[in-house]
């Protein structure tokens, strides 16, 4: 048994030295991408970037803060998240156990019942015990085995990549429900004081009618403007409480009224820090995950180039075997043999081609699909970036703006008592300029904070 055991083996190792010396498998290399120096309308571009900043050092509002943690603990996207990650992980596993070889154990008692021409007229039934131990191994000769583990640690990565773009997203959505919540909050308390407002010079105009000062069309013109006021505040409140119930899916809790604090303790000037979009490589999950995808589909490419190339396995089995029970677990009844063997594909009918063209065509679409995140990632930064100069280009202007136009309203409203000359058209128009006015201002400080959210979040901010 050793001589032959020798002559078997020492061929085999040779002729698989031979076969490994060949590479069929290619090394994965990143792909080489354009990218721009800077970012259009940046001041002064440097490496300083705001996504290096925790999102607790972004939001300076408590209430906000607690939100956000309440959100990462109990989020069901990010929980999915977290699966897909272990999923990966199992996937992994079993990629690399692929390298050892499969071992199985076998026990069975058969009862036979034998024809004449199988006996031989000795005898016409058998008992055969049987106890066994086979193996197989697959040796990785062109990087089959290789590819594929690094095809599934390529799937980890990629899975890991997509739980951090979903918790930046996740923080992102929460601060920007806030601030639309502190906006229309904001947005009710103008509208509601206008009401007011309008209320009182309704009641007003209906005295100087009486006193035969001004006509019955200030009048119902009066109300007409109090009434559209007042019947804004419900479409506000309903789009408040759409907003509270979004946020409260976020964070995983049946629909309820979201705590927080006012429009007016937020911080509204930051230094923004974009850095240089080649940082987009290292800090946005979602540009990393399209990279690992395309890696995964590099490597199931070599996976599929090596099913034209034969497999080399080496089987073994060994155990005992025995007519009698009493001769089966000893030297009489032990077995043994040992074999290697080449399975070169033939003909199949053309399914290792179409393999091969389906894995190279995804490996085009996973690179275009990455080339195409890092575009969309920089023209996010350079929108947010625009949203934020272009509302702190209108604070100054909007400042004069609704101080021009409460004097307006103001001096329209002394004309109309003391001038039959003055039409109460004039201060309607004024008033709705006013509100008009004082709710583009509420909504030039929402698009403020939310172009820092979104900035953060497209610089990659929020998952460290």
């Amino acid at each position: 048994m050793k001589p032959i055991y020798h002559q078997f083996l020492i061929p085999l190792a040779i002729f698989s030295g031979l076969w490994s010396s060949c590479k069929v498998t290619q090394p994965y290399r990143k792909p080489a991408i354009s990218i721009a120096p800077d970012y259009p309308g940046a001041d002064n571009p440097d490496t300083t970037n705001m996504a290096a900043l925790k999102w607790s050092e972004v939001f300076t509002d408590t209430v906000l803060n607690q939100l956000i943690i309440q959100g990462l603990q109990a989020n069901f996207d990010l929980k999915i998240a977290v699966e897909r990650i272990n999923e990966a992980k199992a996937n992994l596993k079993m990629s690399k156990a692929a390298f050892l070889p499969e071992v199985n154990t076998n026990l069975s008692v058969k009862q036979s019942k034998l024809a004449y021409p199988q006996s031989f007229g000795i005898f016409d039934n058998s008992t055969q015990y049987d106890f066994g131990i086979t193996t197989a191994w697959e040796i990785d000769v062109w990087g089959k085995l290789s590819s594929a583990k690094r095809a599934a640690l390529a799937g980890l990565l990629t899975s890991d990549a997509a739980k951090r773009a979903v918790q930046t997203q996740l923080v992102a959505n929460i601060a920007n429900y806030y601030y639309d919540l502190l906006s229309l909050d904001e947005q009710l308390t103008v509208t509601k004081k206008t009401a007011l407002n309008r209320k009182a010079d309704s009641d007003a105009i209906k005295l100087l009618f009486e006193s035969s000062v001004l006509n019955g069309v200030a009048v119902v013109q009066s109300e007409a403007n109090y009434y559209e006021a007042d019947l804004a505040i419900p479409d506000i409140e309903q789009k408040i409480k759409e907003t509270e119930y979004a946020l409260s899916v976020l964070l995983a809790r049946g629909p309820g009224k979201i705590e927080r604090t006012s429009l007016a303790r937020q911080k509204l000037d930051y230094d923004l820090k974009p850095g240089i979009p080649a940082q987009l490589l290292a800090n946005r999950p979602d540009v990393q995950q399209a990279e690992y995808t395309f890696r995964a589909a590099f490597e199931r490419t070599n996976v599929a180039k090596t099913n034209f190339y034969p497999a080399l396995t080496i089987t073994a089995a060994g155990g005992f075997s025995s007519l009698t029970l009493k001769d089966w677990i000893n030297s009489a009844g032990l077995f043994g043999n040992i074999a290697g063997g080449i399975t070169q594909p033939l003909f199949n009918r053309g399914l290792n081609k179409a393999k091969l063209a389906t894995a190279q065509s995804q490996q085009k679409q996973a690179l275009y699909n990455f080339e195409l995140s890092l575009l969309k990632a920089s023209q996010e930064v350079s929108d947010a970036l625009s949203a934020y100069q272009f509302a702190a280009q209108k604070a100054g202007k909007r400042e004069k703006q609704l101080t021009a136009l409460s004097q307006a309203v103001s001096f329209n409203k002394e004309l109309l008592n003391y001038s039959k000359n003055t039409n109460y058209t004039d201060v309607l128009t004024a008033e709705q300029n006013l509100l008009t006015a004082e709710l583009k201002s509420i909504n030039d400080q929402s698009q403020k904070l939310r172009a820092v959210v979104n900035l953060y979040r497209a610089l990659g901010g929020g998952w460290n």
